[in-house]
């Protein structure tokens, strides 16, 4: 008797056919997203602000603005966030996945101790009577992922306003695994952070991921952060995925113009003192529906077909994992483009 095949595992997070409409649009503020994160995989999502990379990961918690309208599926660990109901989506929140914010102080209330953060979701769950047991666990878990970030315990006794902003991201950090999640998603967690404390904290991630085997989806505009964290790296431009692939073949070859422009524009110590390049042009307006390639009006390689007709993702001739949505992709890899 032949025994049957273990099904896989599902995937930490996994959207398909993602469409967010506002009120007030004439197009989608997301059209048509695919991505997905495997267990223990670190994942970049990259791209100029407004491209839709928060909205993207805050889906993963339906965390949406008032009004939005969705199609498409999103699932965190193999379970529907989209129609869960009102506790499934609590649950979710505060065990299955977890977000770091952009700014840590924003999150914190400076009237509260930073041990009362870290336990908060405890005791709220137990109440105030019954739940000294669980608040004991609580506080010596948070104790122990402040060791993991490498902070003291006796920052549990502080107030957010006493320590720095580096020490508040590791805290925000420490927050965010208390619930033991699958996926962990890390709005440009770095942004307000030194260059050093960045590099900090991006080992520090690349460690946790390691001890603790959370899947990490990484939202960044910062190229070289992206390349240093990830295994895999999402471009995003005007709601839609640009490229995505194997970061190493993303950015030694990219093979889509808006991702060629991007670390075009990316600083680099060797050109110090040249003139930056930039990205001509704008992104498309919300309130202008869209035809064909968005990014076809700044597009040097653009042609009457990227005005009329959307183009599909394809996949590169030897490396079927890297797929770019251009109808010239392959010009970027110097072999004569079919439109």
């Amino acid at each position: 008797m032949t025994t049957p095949a273990t099904p896989p595992p599902p995937r930490a997070l996994d959207i398909q056919g993602l469409r967010i409409t506002l009120p007030g649009t004439a197009r989608p503020v997301l059209d048509g997203v695919d991505l997905t994160v495997a267990a223990g995989e670190t994942v970049a999502l990259v791209g100029e602000s407004g491209s839709g990379k928060t909205l993207t990961s805050r889906s993963a918690l339906r965390l949406l603005p008032p009004g939005a309208v969705t199609e498409g599926t999103v699932r965190v660990n193999g379970e529907d966030v989209l129609g869960a109901s009102a506790e499934r989506l609590r649950a979710l929140r505060t065990g299955t996945a977890a977000m770091v914010f952009q700014d840590p102080r924003a999150a914190l209330n400076p009237l509260h101790r930073i041990g009362d953060f870290l336990t908060e979701s405890v005791r709220t769950r137990h109440g105030t009577k019954q739940g000294r047991k669980h608040r004991a666990e609580a506080t010596a878990r948070a104790a122990e992922l402040l060791g993991a970030v490498g902070l003291d315990a006796d920052v549990l006794r502080a107030y957010p306003g006493q320590v720095s902003g580096g020490m508040l991201q590791r805290v925000m950090i420490a927050a965010a695994l208390m619930g033991d999640p699958a996926l962990l998603l890390a709005d440009e967690p770095t942004t307000a952070l030194d260059v050093t404390t960045q590099a900090e904290v991006v080992a520090l991630l690349g460690r946790l991921r390691e001890r603790f085997g959370t899947a990490l989806l990484f939202v960044t505009h910062d190229l070289d952060l992206a390349a240093a964290i990830s295994d895999r790296v999402y471009v995003m431009y005007a709601g839609r995925i640009a490229e995505h692939g194997p970061a190493t073949a993303l950015f030694g070859q990219p093979r889509h113009p808006y991702t060629a422009a991007l670390l075009a524009s990316t600083p680099r110590l060797e050109t110090a003192g040249d003139r930056l390049t930039a990205i001509e042009g704008q992104p498309p307006d919300l309130r202008t529906a869209l035809t064909g390639c968005a990014f076809a009006a700044r597009c040097p390689l653009a042609t009457e077909v990227c005005d009329t007709r959307a183009p599909r993702q394809r996949p590169a001739p030897d490396r079927p994992e890297h797929r770019a949505a251009c109808h010239h992709s392959d010009r970027l890899e110097g072999s004569t483009a079919d439109a």
